[in-house]
């Protein structure tokens, strides 16, 4: 080896610092303090599930239990007597003609408001995100502006309407009340999230001669089908647990369970053995329906309200 190539070799830097070959490993007591604030967050979660869950608990074992049992103790003596629980009060119910009817009435009420709302909120919004027309983006703010309405302003004015076309105390009449009143949320929702469908694929159907129709029954539908799910339960759950409308507008011979339950307090007093199966019931239906599509109405939800 040449002497100037050995001079060219630089020496090594004996002071300057090692560098961590690898990444860098957490401390005993990062570690711990992780474990306990997730340990925390946890138990915290379940004792905020307790509570959420402790009403519809506290119901359903107050149906089950006779009404001598209900005067004299609390629900929680279920747990210490489990001989208490009957199914009288549920038979009583089913027997009661009032209350069978309502939960008829509040079906013929719910399904097509709930109906309706989807798919005329489906077309507005998708109108309002890929249609071109004037006055687009007016009409829309017009739209959410409606979302500030509250329910309680039209209840005189539509009353009068309603009697004057012959709609007062009908089935019609409450669902078109429940359809104006979901329109601007649903419109706002479905447009939102059609307006985030790429629009490469939009142009791309188009060219392969899709017309408004075909595109939106075979592209934006689909694609919205987390939306649609969202929608739907949250406007079930509205006109189902309704008591306001239906109480103003519901024929009175037919009324919806909300108002059934109701008639009972004021016919009964606090006949509990009649209402809490009553309510029970009523509720299923609807707790049922969002703990199976929870993740679609949270996913659909989030997506249509951020953009």
């Amino acid at each position: 080896m040449s002497a100037s190539t050995t001079a060219a070799r630089p020496e090594p830097d004996e002071a300057a610092p090692s560098r961590p070959t690898g990444p860098r490993r957490p401390s005993p007591g990062s570690r711990l303090a992780a474990r306990l604030s997730g340990g925390l967050v946890q138990f915290a979660l379940v004792v905020v599930g307790l509570f959420w869950l402790m009403p519809t608990v506290g119901l359903l074992l107050s149906s089950l239990r006779a009404p001598g049992d209900i005067a004299e103790s609390g629900w929680w003596t279920v747990l210490t007597a489990p001989a208490q629980l009957t199914l009288e009060n549920y038979r009583g119910v089913l027997e009661d003609g009032a209350i069978t009817g309502s939960l008829l009435s509040t079906v013929a009420i719910t399904v097509p408001a709930t109906v309706l709302v989807i798919v005329i909120g489906s077309l507005a919004g998708y109108a309002f995100a890929w249609l071109e027309f004037p006055g687009r983006d007016w009409w829309f703010v017009l739209v959410v502006a409606l979302l500030a309405v509250p329910v309680q302003v039209a209840l005189v004015p539509v009353s009068e309407l309603f009697g004057w076309v012959g709609l007062f105390e009908t089935t019609a009449g409450v669902v078109l009340f429940h359809v104006a009143f979901g329109l601007p949320f649903a419109v706002f929702l479905m447009r939102n999230f059609f307006a985030q469908i790429p629009k490469e694929l939009m142009e791309a159907a188009r060219l392969d001669g899709a017309g408004e129709v075909r595109l939106f029954t075979r592209v934006v539908l689909p694609l919205g089908g987390p939306a649609i799910a969202s929608l739907g339960i949250f406007q079930f759950l509205w006109v189902w647990n309704d008591m306001l409308v239906a109480l103003v507008f519901a024929d009175s011979d037919s009324p919806p369970v909300t108002v059934a339950l109701q008639q009972q307090v004021r016919q009964f007093g606090n006949n509990i053995d009649i209402l809490a199966p009553g309510a029970f019931l009523s509720m299923i239906i609807p707790l049922a329906v969002f703990f199976a599509f929870q993740r679609q109405f949270v996913s659909g939800l989030m997506s249509g309200a951020v953009k």
